[in-house]
């Protein structure tokens, strides 16, 4: 069955530990609801660089990466309609951008 990864845009940094608590039982119960399609649960990520042949960008170009994960589906569809259950796109504060992982 293919993999497709997660790779997650956007979302906002908890404003009280309250706040911080209920993204993380949001983030937990949505990858637990995905079971063992959840192949990598990934992790979020620092400000990335982006590397071009005009150079070096410090800021993650338009639309920096902030986390990833890897899971199991058995279409592209299915894939996005797991992602569709992001916390992320349910608040609306980000967006899942899904990709086949290929086979070399």
């Amino acid at each position: 069955m293919p993999q497709y990864m997660f790779a997650y845009h956007g979302g906002k940094t908890p404003e009280s530990e309250e706040e911080g608590a209920k993204v993380m039982a949001a983030w937990q119960a949505w990858m637990g609801g995905m079971g063992d399609a959840l192949t990598i649960p990934g992790a979020p990520v620092g400000m990335s660089k982006t590397i071009s042949a005009s150079g070096i960008t410090d800021d993650g170009g338009a639309n920096p990466v902030s986390g990833y994960s890897v899971i199991t589906a058995a279409s592209m569809e299915a894939a996005c309609d797991m992602a569709k259950g992001c916390p992320m796109v349910v608040d609306g504060s980000g967006s899942v951008e899904v990709a086949e992982v290929m086979e070399m």
